[in-house]
């Protein structure tokens, strides 16, 4: 496993844990919105980082064509999700993204493949 795929898989490691500390903060600011926040700051850093190295290194890979894409599908989704419970957007918007990423995720599949 190259070392770019394991820093996609330290941001999918990242999602619970920021969902936890979204939940935790129930929509109100203070200390558990603001480490969610942070969590989400460093995974979107983690983004940049993985796509980096694996185009300085050249550690482009099939599971890194998959997986990369797939991680912020779920990091935005997760956001999203939390949103939605607390009533800050409407579920129909959160549904109409996740129809549009899985279909677009599917194509992709098919088209590495």
């Amino acid at each position: 496993m190259t070392t770019a795929s394991k820093i996609t898989l330290i941001r999918v490691a990242f999602i619970p844990l920021f969902m936890i500390f979204m939940y935790l903060s129930g929509g109100e600011p203070g200390l558990w919105m603001w480490i969610s926040l942070g969590l989400f700051i460093i995974a979107s850093l983690t983004d940049y980082v993985d796509g980096q190295i694996a185009r300085k290194c050249n550690q482009v890979s099939d599971f890194g064509k998959f997986l990369y894409p797939l991680a912020d599908k779920l990091l935005t989704i997760a956001a999203m999700t939390m949103f939605t419970e607390w009533g800050s957007m409407p579920a129909w918007a959160l549904m109409l993204v996740l129809a549009r990423e899985f279909s677009v995720t599917g194509l992709r599949l098919i088209a590495v493949g």
